[in-house]
This record gives C-alpha cells, sequence and structure tokens, in this order.
C-alpha cells in the first residue's frame, strides 16, 4: 500500500524533465517523453494530397478558420527554435517549434499555465498521390496535471483535431487565405 501511495504521488508531481532537455533531447529528436504521465497518439487518413494537409497544419495564422479549439495569438518564422503563443480552449500556450520538415512533421513544445509541459508532433505519410495519413502524438506533464486531465481527454481532443483537420483537407477549408483579416499578422510583419 505505502508503494501504491508513493507511486501516486510521484505522478501527481512530476513535472517531467526541464523545458529545455524536453525541447533538445526529446522533440528535436523526434521524440516523445515516455515516463510522462499522459501521452496520446492518434492517426487519421485524409483524402487529400499531402501538401494540403501540410498547408493548413503550418498555416499557424490560419488554424482558426479550421480548428474551433485553437487561436494563434502571435509568432514568427515558421523554423526551428522560434516561438509562437497560442491558446487551446482558451488557455494560453507558449511553444517552440521543435522540427519542421515541410510535408513531414511539425512539431513543438510547449508551456501551459506555467508548469504544463508538452511535446507535440503531427506527422503526414503520403498513402498515394490523394492520401495522406496523419498522426498526432503527444506527452503530456505537470503537477497535478493528472487530477483533472487523463489521457482519453487529450485523445479525444486529438481526434477531433484530426477529424477537422479531414474535414478542411478535404473539402479545401481553411489555411493560407489572406481575405481573413482577423489571422494574427506574423511578429515583425506590417
Amino acid at each position: 500500500m505505502l508503494s501504491t501511495g508513493m507511486a501516486m504521488m510521484t505522478t501527481w508531481f512530476s513535472a517531467g524533465p526541464p523545458l529545455r532537455e524536453l525541447h533538445e533531447l526529446y522533440a528535436k529528436k523526434g521524440r516523445l517523453d515516455e515516463r510522462a504521465p499522459i501521452r496520446s497518439t492518434s492517426s487519421i487518413l485524409v483524402d487529400a494530397p499531402v501538401a494540403v494537409v501540410w498547408r493548413l497544419v503550418s498555416d499557424l495564422g490560419s488554424w482558426h478558420t479550421w480548428r474551433s479549439d485553437a487561436r494563434v495569438v502571435d509568432f514568427g518564422a515558421l523554423e526551428p527554435d522560434a516561438r509562437f503563443r497560442w491558446k487551446l480552449r482558451g488557455v494560453a500556450i507558449t511553444s517552440t517549434f521543435a522540427m519542421v520538415a515541410p510535408e513531414r512533421e511539425l512539431s513543438w513544445t510547449g508551456v501551459a499555465m506555467g508548469c504544463m509541459r508538452a511535446v507535440e508532433r503531427i506527422r503526414m505519410t503520403p498513402v498515394d498521390d490523394d492520401r495522406t495519413a496523419v498522426t498526432m502524438e503527444e506527452s503530456l506533464s505537470g503537477p497535478l496535471l493528472t487530477l483533472f486531465y487523463d489521457e482519453a481527454r487529450l485523445r479525444k481532443g486529438h481526434e477531433a483535431i484530426l477529424r477537422m483537420l479531414r474535414a478542411a483537407a478535404e473539402t479545401g477549408r481553411g489555411g493560407g487565405r489572406p481575405e481573413h483579416p482577423e489571422a494574427p499578422a506574423r511578429t515583425g510583419e506590417a
């Protein structure tokens, strides 16, 4: 019983690796934090070429046109180590790109509420000229996180995002459309 209680306490108060380590040794190397208390992987097949999927995923300023759960409020270059700020269901997150591999992967590390740390990866694999397999995976850790959040909830969110991405890619909605004046300007642009 004592060891069970200690294991629960370790999970409750686990903050995971320091953010810099999480970024450099995990995300930049295409890895999640396998010891994080919450991890999820979900995939979907999209009836659209990988270029269309990449455009939607990588055009942060237009995420709001296809993702009802997210709004990017500030971003600069789409390159490793560049930062962006966004809101996910109203929660402010500061993220840093880790991998930017056009038409293959976009990944980042992020911090929410000052102590919740995540590695998020979106990988795209062409199945043929007109279809793309998209996999979204994430590891999440932070003190007391498991008291109010769990793997099932994370997976449900990923599956919803993947469905929104598929709908946008298959119908040609969202992303890359300059006629959306509500999209945030890139940092340093007029």
